[in-house]
């Protein structure tokens, strides 16, 4: 269990090293903290917003399961859209 542990964490510390590495590379004032690792893995390091919050975390009108996460690297899951699945089966 710690081996598997210690590799998660080993994976979000290079998703984030990436992510950070994509927005210093850029010039100061094309940086806005927030993209994709490699076209793929989401982030967002910009201050978290109740807008966004919600729209990651509980956002009904949204089909998808996993969206995008209000702050920080990977994906939220949207209970928004659990719920209306649950509630349909």
């Amino acid at each position: 269990m710690k081996v598997t542990s210690r590799f998660g964490t080993a994976v979000v510390a290079g998703l984030v090293a990436a992510a950070v590495a994509q927005q210093l590379g850029r010039p100061a004032g094309e940086r806005d903290w927030h993209g994709r690792v490699g076209g793929i893995v989401p982030y967002d390091f910009r201050p978290p917003t109740v807008r966004r919050f919600r729209r990651a975390w509980f956002n009904p009108d949204d089909p998808r399961l996993f969206t995008e996460r209000d702050f920080g690297v990977g994906w939220a899951l949207n209970l928004g859209a659990l719920q209306r699945r649950l509630q349909r089966a």
